[in-house]
Formats: structure tokens, sequence, C-alpha cells
């Protein structure tokens, strides 16, 4: 059960540090309604992480080579990163480091014909990898299995690009209901050929979820914005049984969680011998479409 230390690991979420946190998640505040979403933190879900990384490593004039250097320190081989924003971080970030990164984007369902004219856009282009989607933070919220989301599954299916979507209950102070796991189902009844990864623990739901995974087989759960030491039970068990394809790894850097304190916490996880490889890298590879 040794967590082995020769694997290039592929992290499927991971940023930059940027000066203005408040300008970057103002897209969730936009819709939060406490005083201390609104007012008092730097970072929406604040309340939740002991230590927020962003904040002690902004204000520098190399923002890629911080994360670059981090990911050296911790064995992370490649990083899966979103484009866009004013900055354009992730494209300079894909030029300097060739094979290092690996482009994704977010989606706003309520762009309709246009967002999915600009993930064929970013496939040509970048040959995106990922798509992201946030249903409690696109403001107005779109639940999982509302109908705004279905051009973006439908394109994501027909392009063979991996869905990476919130559920469960979300950090922020925003309402949950539009990233209730039961949702999944209906998407994946509807789209059985779509690629659909969970972000952010699905928690109150994680046993639901992995009824779901055993279901679908497109369906697959990955580990962003938790801590190690607090991966549910039973995800570690499904990953030790049925489900040591359907894990996968991602971290939480510079947004809540450093890689200093994901990689200390990370020997102590459960995952049988057999299970870490695909953990760590061949299941992000295979669903990245990494493999060739």
């Amino acid at each position: 059960m040794a967590m082995p230390t020769d694997i290039g690991i592929i992290d499927t979420m991971i940023g930059f540090p940027k000066d203005d946190m408040k300008e970057k998640y103002a897209f969730i505040t936009q819709q939060t309604r406490d005083t201390e979403s609104k007012e008092e933190f730097e970072f929406p879900a604040e309340y939740m992480f002991k230590d927020v990384p962003e904040k002690e490593l902004r204000y520098n004039d190399d923002p890629i080579a911080v994360t670059v250097n981090e990911m050296d320190k911790w064995g992370i081989q490649q990083g899966l990163i979103g484009l866009g924003g004013a900055e354009g971080l992730g494209e300079q970030a894909i030029k300097r480091y060739p094979g290092r990164f690996i482009p994704s984007a977010s989606a706003d369902p309520n762009q309709g014909v246009k967002g999915t004219k600009e993930i064929r856009r970013l496939k040509d282009e970048y040959d995106i990898r990922a798509i992201g989607l946030f249903p409690s933070g696109t403001f107005p919220q779109v639940a999982i299995n509302d109908p705004l989301m279905y051009p973006i599954y439908s394109t994501c299916a027909e392009l063979n690009i991996p869905v990476f979507c919130c559920a469960g209950v979300p950090g922020p102070r925003l309402k949950m209901a539009p990233q209730r796991v039961e949702l999944i189902d209906q998407v994946m009844y509807d789209f059985p050929e779509l690629t659909f990864v969970t972000r952010h623990g699905c928690e109150p739901w994680q046993d639901l979820a992995v009824k779901l995974m055993l279901k679908w087989p497109g369906l697959h759960y990955s580990t962003s914005a938790f801590a190690p030491k607090h991966y549910p039970k039973a995800i570690i068990d499904y990953a030790n049984t049925r489900g040591a394809d359907k894990i996968i790894y991602a971290g939480y850097f510079p947004m809540g969680l450093s890689l200093e304190r994901i990689r200390t916490e990370l020997p102590s996880v459960g995952f049988h011998d057999d299970v870490w490889p695909k953990f760590l890298r061949s299941n992000a590879a295979r669903v990245l479409g990494l493999d060739s």
C-alpha cells in the first residue's frame, strides 16, 4: 500500500497565483449574499481552508514559474490548466512549457450556441482536453441536468472531450441544488458516450456517487479541493475494489491547498499497490486522451 515515488503525476486541477483574488473570484461573489463572502474573504471558500497558498504566492513577477517550481518540487509532471482570463496565463504557460501543461476551458451554459462554438474553436486552436463546469457558480445557476447544459454535453461527446463538473455541496456560499449528485444520472442516461468526471467531492452524496459510477461506464471521480486525509472512505474503498479505473488525482493549488500538504498526506491514504499508478497518472492519461 506504499505510495510509489517514481510516477510522473498528472494533476487534473492546478493553476497560477493571481494578484487580484477579489477580481479572480468575482464570478462567484456576484451571487453570494453573506457579508464575509462579499467583503472579507479573498477566496470565497476561505472559511473551509486554514491556509490559502495563493495569498502568499501572489505579487510576483512570474506566476507561471511559481507553479512550475512547485510542480518540480513535489513530483507533478503535468497539470490540467484553464485557458482564458485577462492575463492569458494558461496560453502563455502552454507556449513556454510545451508538454508540461494540458489545456482545458470552462464553459458557460448560459451562452448557448456561442458557447459551443467557443468549445470547437479552442479544440481546433489549442486541442483542449477537458471542459470545466461549475453549476452552482454559473450566473444564473444552471443545474447539472438542465437542458441548457445539453449542447455542451453533446459537443463534448462528439469531440471526445471529457467534462469535469463540480458536484455536491459547493464550498462557496452558493445554493447547492444545481449540484445534487442524483442529477448526474439523467445526464449519463441521455449521453452514455460522454466522459463525465466529478470535482470537489460529491459530499454528502459520495455513496451515491459510487453507486452511479458502478452503473455508468463514463462516470469518474476526481479528488480536487480535498486534502488527502479527508478523502471520503467510500471513495477509497471503491478504488480498492471495483473502482480502480474510476478515481483520478486532482489537487487544488494555489486556490486552497499547497502541493506540499497534499504530497505529505498522500502516502497515508490506504490505496492498494495496484491502485496508485492508476490514481496518480494512468486514469487521467486515458480520460484526457494522452495515452498515445
